[in-house]
């Protein structure tokens, strides 16, 4: 707690610890302030994943990470408060505005709570929307995840925000018009002058039809980020914007997760900043960034495009300054400027905790409920380079549920695998008593389950494609595990996310194989056996796969096109968790043994 000391209303010591540094105004041709320049400053957020708290329901604990961050929209709080203070101290107007770049109400117990145990369309306040609404936000995008619980609960979390959720690609499925607000126009107040018009663009990401194809199909389609923005600010304009922002559910720099299986880009952010003209900033989302400042320029006009991605879950908080000066009549921007303010540097506030704290301390009691006990500890933290009861146990319960409900269809005699990725390395599952977060830990998205039909040649190929995840070495080691894992790939420059390499699993028999990382991506499966034999090209399996994966998420081969033989709609998490009530027990020996192993041109290898 030492670190955190610095609260909201000591204005400049606040910023001051967050790491915030004063920008000049804007200097004519002659190097001088003109004191005709007018200062606009914007606050944004993104990717907050529902956390309000600086917790980790997980590990029922304060959060921290290696760098120290703190997460959580209290913490925001205190460095919005702080910047609206130095401004009005300043004697500065306009007064500064507040967005978000969207996906808010999925990605911790909290969100999970409020959607599927007590759910939000029963009359509930979403958690997220009385903590944004306290802060006074502007404006905010959707997010893809918005969409992992059905329309009805995006539709009532939409309806108790008192500020637009913007999407201009969000489309309806037949008509193509926007099926909810592209834009808002925020005017603001300028003493002695007109006030400055801002025109606010939402965009989210395209792959939403992909991710949460079940909600979403038949009812809402979505555009190209930069099509759509090609489209729509030149109407933001004509409708009066002299400044136009938007907030963009999409990474800066290009590539999509989901290869060619969408005509658009997932992360776009920076192409429609080079590519559509008339845009001052973006407030950039989606990819988990931080992004101080980037200056783009566009092709068209020359002019200079910001952008600025704060993190996420909370940790940073975007600070944009556009400079404006009267050109011809018109407000226009002549500087701009961004920098981000870190929120391990002050305390959460106080308006925000106790607004929501029955709704966390209700969670929390939720979550540490004990569901059953562990005969030995399992952990995850070795998961992605060795086989491991934890992954084992995930994989268990995914293709007992799937062979369970094959009883009496044409599959049921197929044999059973299943898929899964190492969400979480720091998730454990204790011996002894074992609560809710223990199990959800191990899962910590809300993917749902189904079950594919494919042929050996397919499960080798998919295989194949998962062991790019690995870094060619060779060698017996022992080697860092960073030396090892998260390969960079053309679609993931920054390094393959753990959530992108899959494990498989037998149910009833083992499914073994090897992982020559000294070999070249592509070659690198040997010794692929289904109970000791050798698995056949033509050898019909079904696997248990998430929905995440199975509509294209990843781009992995075959499984998005491979018959669907099961899908009810049923949350993997909650599989786990009522396997847990449901036994009593969760024991290793049911269900672990060692099936794959890392190996350099066919020796085995150490992984520290």
């Amino acid at each position: 707690m030492g670190r955190r000391t610095v609260i909201g209303g000591a204005a400049a010591t606040a910023l001051a610890a967050a790491g915030f540094q004063a920008v000049p105004a804007y200097a004519g041709p002659l190097g001088k302030h003109d004191p005709r320049t007018v200062r606009l400053s914007v606050m944004g957020t993104t990717d907050l994943h529902g956390n309000v708290f600086n917790w980790d329901y997980f590990k029922n604990t304060e959060y921290d990470d290696s760098a120290h961050n703190d997460i959580g929209l209290a913490k925001i709080s205190t460095l919005v408060t702080a910047v609206r203070e130095r401004i009005a101290r300043e004697g500065r107007t306009p007064a500064p505005l507040m967005l978000d770049a969207g996906d808010t109400i999925q990605g911790t117990p909290l969100a999970y709570y409020f959607a599927k145990v007590q759910p939000i369309t029963g009359g509930h306040l979403h958690p997220m929307a009385a903590a944004m609404n306290e802060i006074g936000y502007d404006a905010a995008a959707l997010g893809n995840h918005e969409f992992n619980y059905g329309l009805d609960i995006l539709r009532k979390f939409q309806r108790q925000l008192k500020f637009p959720l913007l999407g201009a690609n969000a489309q309806d499925w037949t008509t193509g018009l926007p099926v909810f607000p592209p834009y808002v126009l925020k005017r603001v107040h300028v003493p002695g002058e007109r006030p400055i018009t801002v025109g606010i663009l939402g965009l989210t990401n395209p792959g939403i039809a992909i991710w949460d194809k079940a909600n979403v199909e038949n009812k809402i389609k979505f555009g190209g980020i930069v099509e759509l923005a090609k489209y729509w600010v030149p109407r933001v304009r004509r409708a009066g914007a002299d400044v136009v922002i938007v907030a963009a559910h999409s990474g800066a720099d290009l590539s999509s997760s989901y290869g060619d299986a969408l005509p658009v880009p997932e992360n776009a952010s920076a192409l429609m900043a080079e590519e559509v003209p008339g845009i001052d900033a973006v407030l950039v989302g989606h990819a988990h960034q931080e992004i101080p400042e980037r200056l783009v320029t566009n092709k068209a006009t020359g002019d200079q495009v910001v952008l600025t991605e704060p993190l996420k879950w909370g940790m940073r908080l975007a600070v944009i300054d556009l400079d404006l000066q009267k050109v011809h009549g018109r407000w226009k921007v002549v500087a701009r400027h961004s920098q981000v303010l870190n929120a391990n540097t002050v305390a959460a506030d106080p308006r925000v905790t106790d607004l929501l704290q029955k709704d966390h301390d209700k969670v929390v009691e939720y979550v540490n409920a004990k569901v059953g006990t562990c005969t030995e500890a399992m952990s995850a933290a070795t998961a992605p380079w060795e086989d491991t009861a934890a992954l084992d146990f995930v994989n268990f319960v995914q293709a007992d549920a799937v062979s369970k409900a094959l009883a009496g269809t044409p599959q049921a005699s197929l044999p059973v695998l299943a898929i899964a990725a190492p969400f979480n390395r720091g998730a454990a599952i204790p011996a002894g008593d074992v609560s809710v977060r223990d199990v959800a830990g191990l899962y910590i998205f809300d993917n749902t389950l189904l079950g594919v039909t494919m042929t050996g040649a397919q499960v080798k190929d998919y295989l194949e494609f998962s062991a790019q995840y690995f870094k060619q070495v060779s060698g017996s080691g022992p080697f860092p595990s960073d030396q090892v894992t998260n390969a960079p790939t053309s679609t993931a420059p920054t390094g393959t996310p753990d959530y992108n390499y899959d494990i498989l699993g037998g149910l009833t028999k083992p499914m073994s194989y090897q992982i020559d990382i000294a070999k070249p991506v592509g070659s690198r499966i040997t010794d692929l056996q289904y109970g000791g034999v050798a698995v056949a090209a033509d050898q019909q399996f079904v696997v248990a796969v998430n929905n995440y994966r199975q509509s294209g998420g990843g781009n992995f081969p075959h499984v998005k096109t491979a018959p669907v033989v099961y899908n009810r709609q049923v949350e993997i998490r909650q599989l786990m968790i009522d396997y847990v009530s449901t036994t009593g027990e969760v024991n290793p020996a049911t269900f672990h043994t060692t099936d794959w192993s890392l190996t350099s041109n066919g020796s085995p290898i150490v992984v520290s």
